[in-house]
């Protein structure tokens, strides 16, 4: 009865929270008629699901993910955090390994850091990532085809699905528009989606790389709840809330931080 309970609050909460778009703690708490601290906690809960946003003594609606500017300009944006990223989901690529490595300005990091492994096959679908490593003896490339998402330089649509069928790979390291508890990897353009659905399915072990910015945030469109993915890189700006929800998960999630342990 209290799960229901509790359920059927959070709800509410949402509903008013869309509804007023900020409204404060005191307020919420006299209306429910419940205590302030549990309010925090549902308040709490739902800003881990991507629901809310929590703001000094009260909340306000969800960031919903927008359109982002072409993959050119976002080169420049949180560089330090993603090319961290990058040297850290580099570091669990074995030599002789068939790997997938997807679209974006964190995954082309990874693609930097691999020039000096050895017997190493990346597929991809990415422009800028088949172009940084075309060059790389050590490297066998496969590219997907499809047609092109220019603002991304990937390659999407039933060319590229129809390729990425026919092929296995060890690890698949990919990344996503926005990334919640409760909604999983969405994404905003729904064919691009449809690929990464593709995408996610080729591979025995599915690594996301990903920033601070891209958790509690829910776009347009799901690729997969959460658990798709069975290891999450992320830089140390990433609240400890969202890292321990995602370990309950049964998801390894890494950081920069850890790669001296490792």
């Amino acid at each position: 009865m209290d799960t229901l309970l509790t359920t059927a609050r959070l709800e509410q909460i949402e509903h008013i929270v869309k509804e007023r778009q900020h409204i404060r703690v005191t307020e919420l708490s006299e209306y429910l008629g419940v205590s302030e601290p549990t309010i925090r906690r549902d308040l709490k809960k739902l800003e881990l699901m991507g629901r809310v946003k929590r703001e000094h003594g009260g909340v306000s609606a969800a960031e919903l993910a927008t359109v982002e500017p072409p993959i050119v300009q976002r080169g420049v944006e949180n560089r330090e955090e993603k090319r961290s990223i990058g040297r850290l989901a580099a570091s669990l690529i074995k030599d002789g390994e068939t790997i997938f490595l997807g679209s974006g300005t964190t995954t082309l990091e990874v693609a930097r850091c691999l020039e000096n492994k050895q017997k190493l096959t990346v597929i991809t679908n990415a422009l800028n990532v088949a172009y940084h490593l075309a060059e790389k003896e050590n490297i066998t490339l496969i590219i997907t085809g499809g047609v092109v998402r220019h603002s991304e330089l990937s390659m999407i649509g039933h060319i590229a699905e129809q390729t990425l069928k026919d092929l296995r790979a060890d690890k698949a390291i990919i990344s996503m528009r926005a990334v919640s508890l409760q909604d999983g990897l969405t994404s905003i353009d729904p064919l691009e989606t449809i690929t990464d659905r593709v995408i996610i399915q080729c591979a025995r072990e599915v690594i996301l790389v990903a920033d601070n910015t891209k958790f509690g945030k829910v776009a347009t469109n799901i690729v997969a709840p959460a658990t798709a993915v069975q290891k999450i890189i992320t830089d140390d700006r990433t609240s400890e809330e969202i890292v321990s929800q995602l370990r309950a998960l049964g998801i390894e999630v890494l950081q920069p931080s850890m790669a001296q342990d490792m």
